[in-house]
């Protein structure tokens, strides 16, 4: 679902609702219950603790994602990808932590299904029939079930997504109120000498920095989602989402505070505390709603996150699905599996939301740290502000996020060392992929086809080579008029010479800009030798061959070209022009010697390349328009071969 950016309505602002803050939205269900736990109830815990919470969610989300980052604005798309492509002209360096911040994002979005649906089933156990209840078979069918109904997309359902999250805010706010009438003194917490205090005496308040860190783990997701909503909506819905949670917080802590002194959660939901009996079976609905909406948000980004990394060569090729007409909706088979795999094997791991709470939120402040890196970047080099004012926003971020993160880490053995041994998975993904990439590429030789032009036109006219296609077209990755690899002349004229009538060179250039989709034409040779540049968006999924189609009607057409006047390949008895798409594909070469580093690397990108999407696939071709061949890559030839010639 895709809104005009500047484009402010009363229901652009309610589909923002329900796309947003899904993630942010439900912490409610486990932020001060993470934070208590079973500790004796105090003034300085509580105050301090609700302290930490506003000025966490007031510093890093309203102020860095909600004014800051939403600045860093590709063409109306964000997300950690959009910021690298905005910045990688002003730097080299700035790829290894693009892939870590997008490795650990994916990883949240394996841990945030699990700890949101399951926040919302445990209050079940508030009913007395059903306080043994076993949870992780509920959950796991939620969770199971809306894996499943992502291959028929969620336009239908993502229409009520609005109003059920205007439901569970208004909840929220109706809830929290209702407590902080009853102990109003709580809006004290407000003042920041109470979440200094908390961190400063308390004798566990660093290390609960952890737990207050799970108040604004969804302000990542919430920057992604940019695209679908626009900035405006965004910022204006974040006042009534803002003042929702944290009444909501202080109702909590307004309940925690009328225990008394030295009192114990023993294990309960101060959140469903809150709710009078009477309003807990739809408390509970709406909550698990709320948390499947949560979910549903950070499949629909761990798909776009993964379409981007493909379209910028940090994925391996693989099917993407439009199962809407919607713009920006998409769905990845494999993704899906994955995602849906590691869901459930978190949940049979930890079973309880509060087990979960020691796995969440030390992948992501790793991605908060690159996203406050990239921003620094943007706002010194593309914004051109003030350098000083630049340094002193990313230090008091650096110091937030750093500070975090050290609180975080203790949670490392507890659960955390999951969500890192993920991000470590799809870091070496993205890593071999896009640096095997650059290797092969490193070996195309590119060579000036000017110099092969006289050899081609004499093919073109030798009718004593059987004519091969009657239009050929190469797919190239020379972005340079009159260059191309090496390698396709040789497909052309070595061996068994290729001959047609007309020769086209299709070079697809991703840029920087998410929904580009452009093209321009160089005539080389007069109606015998082509090159066609398509520029295509990194949000883009490419259909070149639908393109090349449609290029060569609208030249035809426009009589742009001498194509009209010669045939085309056509028949009687088929009216099909008749074209042969060329793609090369490179293998690895026996006749490679590698170091262990290079042996593991390569070996792993031929690998996840075999078993990927092939070009053809991937570029959009039909398989029966397309040749391929093979040709080795000799990337480190075996020296010093010692044969002896066996005598007689």
């Amino acid at each position: 679902m895709s809104l005009p950016n500047n484009k402010v309505t009363a229901a652009s602002l309610l589909i923002a609702l329900g796309i947003i803050y899904g993630d942010i939205g439900t912490s409610p269900l486990y932020v001060l219950k993470a934070i208590v736990g079973d500790r004796p109830i105090s003034e300085m815990l509580v105050y301090g603790g609700i302290s930490c919470v506003f000025w966490t969610i007031t510093f890093q989300t309203t102020f860095k994602y909600i004014y800051l980052t939403l600045k860093a604005d590709n063409h109306g798309e964000g997300g950690i990808f959009s910021l690298y492509a905005l910045v990688k002209r002003y730097g080299k360096y700035f790829l290894i932590p693009t892939i870590i911040g997008a490795s650990t994002l994916l990883a949240d979005g394996i841990i945030t299904p699990p700890i949101s649906v399951s926040s919302a089933v445990e209050g079940l156990s508030k009913f007395e029939a059903l306080k043994d209840i076993h949870t992780v078979p509920i959950v796991i069918v939620i969770i199971s079930g809306l894996f499943f109904f992502q291959r028929f997309g969620t336009h239908t359902v993502g229409y009520v997504f609005g109003p059920a999250m205007m439901v569970w805010f208004s909840m929220l706010f109706v809830l929290g109120f209702s407590k902080i009438i009853d102990h109003p003194e709580i809006l004290n917490a407000l003042n920041p000498k109470y979440a200094i205090d908390f961190l400063v005496n308390y004798p566990q308040g660093f290390i609960l920095l952890g737990a207050v860190f799970l108040a604004t783990t969804g302000a990542e997701a919430l920057y992604s989602d940019l695209g679908h909503c626009g900035r405006k909506n965004i910022r204006i819905t974040w006042v009534f989402v803002k003042v929702c949670l944290v009444v909501n917080y202080m109702g909590q802590a307004s309940y925690l505070m009328s225990l008394g002194k030295g009192a114990t959660m023993h294990g309960l939901n101060p959140f469903y505390e809150i709710m009078p009996e009477w309003f807990l079976i739809p408390g509970i609905i709406i909550a698990t709603s709320a948390a499947i909406i949560a979910s549903q948000a950070l499949i629909s980004g761990s798909y776009t996150l993964i379409n981007e990394a493909m379209n910028l060569n940090f994925w391996p090729r693989v099917a993407v699905r439009q199962p809407s007409n919607i713009k920006g909706q998409i769905y990845i088979p494999s993704v899906n599996i994955i995602l849906w795999i590691g869901c459930v094997l978190m949940v049979l791991h930890f079973q309880t939301s509060s087990n979960m709470e020691a796995a969440y939120g030390l992948a992501i402040t790793i991605t908060m740290m690159v996203t406050t890196f990239l921003l620094t970047i943007f706002l010194w080099y593309k914004l051109r502000w003030n350098k000083a004012l630049v340094l002193v926003i990313m230090l008091l971020f650096a110091t937030i996020e750093i500070t975090f993160f050290i609180a975080n880490i203790q949670k490392f053995p507890e659960g955390g060392y999951i969500t890192l041994i993920i991000s470590s998975i799809f870091f070496f993904i993205m890593y071999t992929i896009h640096r095997g990439r650059r290797i092969t590429n490193r070996f195309t030789k590119f060579i000036d086809l000017g110099e092969h032009v006289p050899m081609i036109k004499e093919l073109i006219n030798d009718e004593e080579i059987p004519k091969f296609a009657t239009h050929m077209v190469y797919l190239t990755k020379a972005n340079v008029k009159h260059e191309i690899e090496e390698k396709i002349i040789k497909s052309i004229l070595a061996k068994k010479p290729k001959r047609a009538d007309v020769y086209w060179f299709l070079h697809l250039h991703r840029t920087n800009e998410p929904y580009t989709l452009s093209y321009d034409v160089n005539e080389l040779v007069d109606d015998k030798i082509i090159k066609v540049n398509i520029h295509v968006g990194f949000r883009v999924q490419p259909r070149t061959e639908l393109y090349f189609k449609k290029i060569v009607q609208d030249l035809i057409k426009n009589k742009e070209l001498n194509l009209h006047n010669r045939p085309d390949g056509s028949t009687k008895y088929n009216n099909e022009p008749d074209f042969k798409f060329m793609v090369i594909e490179k293998f690895l070469s026996a006749e490679n010697e590698f170091t262990l580093r290079e042996g593991i690397l390569l070996n792993t990108y031929f690998w996840l390349k075999q078993h990927s999407l092939s070009d053809q696939s991937a570029f959009g071709l039909d398989k029966s328009d397309v040749v391929v061949e093979q040709v080795p890559l000799v990337y480190q030839p075996v020296h010093n071969i010692e044969l002896v010639k066996k005598s007689d």
